[in-house]
């Protein structure tokens, strides 16, 4: 019998394959005691008393405590810093740093940390660099552009942070060192180095192969079993997607 497959040796939960989540901070949400009707004609003041970093996170947190007491842990915008006043709420003004319902923020305003939902913490644009922008206000809602280039409509009532998380270029730097780039994937909670199914002989891996006419086909179906399910999982196509011709 063959040795088993990366897949087969995560699922049983090893230590190798878990993240060191017992180091992380805290997650990056909005003070769910604030509710989005209460927030959204009214505003509330606080104050950044920490910048902190994350383990396994591009950019740094703010820990921020609101005048009612209330604290919450932020994803960090550019140009913040430690003491800085903040507000919360449908009446603070448009500036980097403060959280604004989207129905609130005006056309052509750079935010992060988007609610999907109201009341859900922040889900879109938390990575170092990123932010969506806001185009328009409709009848159906606040229409944004991600940073993926789509766009959509997201409720009025969502909460989004002014300005870019900090960090950008973070990726643009090399690693320089394979142990960097291996206690990084430590972090996360991914394995690293990753070795290619086809480098591996036929007994390991469902492509492994010396020959080069041995291989198989790289997509699998849903209800493939772990030993088998690697590749291309359910893939309605493979290889790049090639431009249409404009007609």
């Amino acid at each position: 019998m063959g040795k088993r497959i990366r897949v087969q040796r995560r699922g049983r939960g090893g230590s190798t394959f878990r993240a060191s989540t017992h180091k992380r901070v805290a997650p990056a949400k909005y003070p769910p005691k604030i509710t989005p009707k209460e927030s959204f004609e009214a505003s509330i003041k606080g104050v950044i008393e920490a910048l902190v970093h994350d383990p396994g996170r591009g950019a740094p947190l703010a820990f921020v405590r609101f005048e009612n007491g209330e604290t919450c842990y932020t994803v960090t915008p550019e140009g913040v810093f430690k003491g800085q006043q903040i507000s919360l709420g449908g009446k603070a003004p448009a500036e980097v740093g403060n959280i604004l319902p989207l129905g609130k923020v005006p056309e052509g305003t750079m935010v992060c940390d988007l609610e999907l939902r109201p009341g859900d913490g922040g889900k879109m644009a938390k990575s170092s660099g990123a932010y969506a922008t806001v185009v328009g206000h409709m009848p159906q809602g606040t229409m944004i552009k991600l940073p993926s280039g789509r766009t959509r409509y997201i409720n009025d009532r969502c909460m989004a942070t002014i300005g870019v998380v900090s960090g950008a270029g973070r990726t643009d730097k090399p690693f320089l060192k394979a142990g960097e780039k291996f206690h990084l994937m430590k972090a996360k909670g991914h394995k690293y180095p990753r070795t290619r199914g086809r480098a591996m002989v036929a007994a390991v891996h469902p492509y492994g192969s010396s020959k080069k006419s041995a291989r198989k086909v790289t997509t699998v179906s849903h209800g493939a079993p772990p030993g088998q399910k690697v590749g291309l999982i359910a893939a309605r196509g493979t290889g790049q997607k090639k431009k249409r011709r404009k007609r």
